[in-house]
């Protein structure tokens, strides 16, 4: 049978649910994230005095999620016009919040890490299934009306919110185990990549991510996207695609299309802290010159194109191949190489 409106089967948005007009389409997923692994984070925007929660929020008095109506309520109440620079966008329908929540695999008693909550669509949708959640957020504005949002919808629910940027937190309270998150597309690799290098209590989770961006995360070696995303991201566990997000679930509607990255923190880590930064500056050196072969542009890094083939022999690695070629247990093997011949 074909999807109705080119949806799959229980993923039709809500009711209700439309998409924005032209005028609204600036938002987080209206460029495309740059080839670039690493783009840097934004400035801090300045301090907002606090506001309650409109009435409208509140109505139906049964309701334990967010609606379409309520959230342009509150964006205006907050004066927040969803802007590109701090990736601003938010999901507007129920049933992606909770597809995204049972994915997840969220449970009562879990203590759940979500960075960029905006108004609190998800945020409702993990204290529904009875965890706890830490959300992280660099808007002041945003930061100061969800937990008068929350404990007007989930009243008691247990909430911690931090107002600041997930780039830089060195601490986190209750040792989250999960990271369940829309994150912001224009940082969306780096933070995920700090998040698991600084916090090693997350043992898994669910990102939503600019599709292009999470199949490169999940992708194998030789595939034509595989990249420096996907090598990193290997280094702490295993990655998979977990379906794709419609983009009428979104205000304002998206420019380009969205998906859900699932993903499982290894038992133990790979290796030191040492050689993981050593393993990640080959990475970044193999794929700033990706069709090169690996003797040229692993050179810059390890002295030149003969100590480069030297090292990687005997890591047993052919100095011919490309980056694309490795696993992340290949570009480890080299990193070990080039430390025992210091």
């Amino acid at each position: 049978m074909t999807p109705r409106h080119g949806y799959d089967p229980g993923d039709e948005p809500e009711a209700g649910t439309r998409p924005a007009g032209d005028a609204e389409t600036a938002g987080r997923h209206a460029a495309p994230v740059d080839a670039a692994d690493t783009p840097e984070a934004d400035a801090e925007p300045a301090a907002v005095a606090p506001v309650s929660a409109p009435a409208s929020a509140a109505t139906p008095a049964a309701r334990s999620l967010l609606g379409p109506a309520e959230i342009r309520d509150l964006a205006e109440m907050l004066g927040v016009n969803p802007t590109k620079k701090l990736g601003q966008n938010f999901v507007i329908d129920g049933n992606t919040v909770r597809r995204i929540v049972k994915v997840a695999t969220v449970s009562p008693g879990d203590t759940v890490l979500e960075v960029g909550p905006g108004l609190g669509s998800l945020t409702l949708g993990l204290l529904e299934t009875g965890a706890s959640v830490v959300a992280v957020e660099i808007d002041d504005r945003l930061a100061e009306q969800l937990p008068l949002t929350v404990e007007l919808m989930h009243p008691g629910a247990p909430l911690t919110v931090i107002r600041d940027d997930a780039l830089k937190i060195t601490d986190l309270p209750g040792d989250p185990s999960r990271l369940v998150a829309n994150l912001p597309y224009n940082v969306s690799v780096p933070v995920l990549l700090y998040l698991l290098e600084h916090f090693a209590s997350i043992r898994a989770g669910v990102v939503m991510v600019q599709a292009e961006v999470g199949e490169r995360l999940a992708a194998p070696p030789g595939s034509k996207v595989y990249g420096s995303p996907s090598v990193k991201a290997a280094w702490y566990g295993s990655f998979r695609t977990a379906g794709k997000v419609s983009r009428q679930v979104f205000w304002p509607v998206p420019g380009v299309d969205s998906i859900l990255i699932a993903f499982d923190r290894r038992a133990q880590p790979l290796e030191s802290e040492e050689l993981r930064r050593a393993t990640f500056a080959l990475v970044d050196a193999a794929f700033q010159q990706r069709r090169k072969m690996l003797r040229q542009s692993l050179s810059a890094v390890l002295g030149d194109s003969t100590s480069a083939t030297e090292v990687m022999t005997r890591a047993g690695i052919d100095p011919t191949e490309r980056g694309e070629q490795l696993t992340v247990e290949n570009f480890l093997a080299i990193a070990r190489a080039q430390l025992s011949g210091r």
